[in-house]
């Protein structure tokens, strides 16, 4: 699969490559092959119903080339982004963070500069993305949130893959979780992330019901999944980037396989599709058009729905995975305000 960009519009076509200085198709096709696999040509103008600012980067030309990168690399790079990105969003939200270590697991802590009488019972806990072998969302994540709900979040540091597969991730922020208790009730917890984080968000909540402890006031689950045994329709139409960048064909097997490990990928904590998710408290699901993960989060969120869960899903315009990391979009404020809209409201209640 190969995308182009053509004078702001994206040529998205299965089975043929598209150099980037080539004049791509100009038509939209489309052949079945006889194992059903779709092979299509499509002109896809940028939309103009999103902002001016994201308009420009929909419309931004990237190579299809792939760019192999080792983990150390992938790290370093995503460390540095994040420490620049952290900044960006708290010249928008001035928070103080600070670092520290609950239950063995280091954590950042961020904190309102202001927190209301009537918000300092309750906490939010972060569950950062980053393809479960990076730190891609730990400031991002947490400040314009802590900010926008004046309350305290943390942001948990999570033991990552491939070094320590699942189920370390998750037995980090359960114990991070049962410490948290000790201070608030569980009520006025809540728990939420992206990407990765918010796959975890789904697996903690599983597994703090399997242990019989009480649940979280909320859920966030923002791009993510619920299945590590299905790859969703959108991961085969879109990369990190959308209809831009590098993507390869579907592949078999389980989904990132170095976090999954040896589990089965159908185990009802690694994928809570398989899990009974009555009785979770409200989830807010959040995801967009050019997501990879559109189709595991609003999947994910049928499930909730049909095991009663009061969850609610927004799904944003022509947007590619996990924008609201890009502080400066309008729609990444909107999100991050329709976010904090569900915490306070929840946990106010």
């Amino acid at each position: 699969m190969r995308f182009s960009l053509l004078g702001g519009a994206a040529v998205l076509a299965w089975g043929c490559t598209l150099g980037l200085a080539q004049q791509g198709p100009q038509s939209d096709s489309s052949v079945i092959d006889a194992q059903g696999t779709a092979h299509i040509t499509r002109v896809i103008p940028v939309p103009d119903t999103v902002s001016p600012e994201a308009q420009k980067v929909i419309g931004r030309v990237q190579s299809d080339a792939a760019k192999p990168q080792t983990l150390a690399e992938r790290r370093t790079g995503t460390d540095a982004w994040q420490a620049r990105a952290g900044k960006l969003s708290e010249s928008l939200y001035p928070v103080r963070v600070t670092e520290d270590t609950i239950a063995g697991v280091p954590v950042r802590v961020v904190t309102p500069l202001t927190i209301a009488a009537e918000k300092q019972d309750r906490v939010l806990i972060n569950l950062h993305g980053g393809g479960f072998n990076s730190d891609s969302g730990s400031l991002t994540e947490s400040v314009p949130i802590a900010n926008l709900t004046g309350t305290k979040v943390i942001a948990v540091l999570y033991r990552l893959a491939p070094e320590h597969p699942f189920p370390a991730a998750v037995d980090d922020a359960v114990a991070v979780y049962k410490e948290v208790l000790k201070t608030y009730k569980p009520g006025r917890v809540a728990i939420y992330g992206t990407s990765a984080g918010a796959i975890l968000t789904g697996e903690v909540a599983a597994r703090l019901k399997q242990l019989g402890l009480p649940l979280p006031g909320a859920l966030g689950i923002f791009s993510g999944l619920g299945d590590f045994d299905h790859r969703g329709d959108s991961q085969a139409m879109y990369a990190l980037g959308g209809l831009a960048g590098h993507l390869d064909p579907p592949a078999k097997g389980p989904l990132v396989s170095e976090y999954v490990g040896s589990t089965n990928p159908r185990d009802s904590v690694l994928s809570p599709m398989y899990a009974d998710v009555h009785g979770f408290p409200p989830t807010l699901f959040i995801t967009s058009g050019r997501d990879m993960l559109l189709s595991g989060t609003t999947i994910l969120h049928r499930k909730f729905l049909q095991d009663g869960v009061d969850a609610r899903l927004v799904v944003f315009e022509g947007l590619s995975h996990a924008f609201w990391n890009d502080a400066e979009l309008p729609e990444s404020k909107e999100a991050v305000g329709i976010m904090a809209k569900f915490f306070d409201r929840e946990l106010g209640r």
